[in-house]
């Protein structure tokens, strides 16, 4: 694992360490689970976004079921 020297002032840093501290954590695993967070938030985000043109569309089929054959067909 590579070490990063991030750019934070004083006061971040020591209200970092004294919210860690009272959980027992350390600084660095507050800034892994920080990035895991968002990174499972931007997934999240990117799925409803992706959903959300289907779900605003509200088309309906009218009860017509198609086969796999007949939507592939070349």
């Amino acid at each position: 694992m590579k070490n990063t020297i991030p750019a934070i002032d004083e006061e971040n840093i020591k209200e970092g360490r004294h919210y860690t501290k009272k959980r027992n954590l350390s600084l660095n695993s507050i800034i892994r689970r920080l990035f895991k967070k968002t990174e499972e938030k931007t997934l999240e985000q990117w799925i409803k976004e992706s959903f959300q043109p289907v779900e605003e569309a509200q088309a309906n089929s009218r009860g017509k079921v198609w086969k796999r054959e007949n939507l592939y067909r070349v």
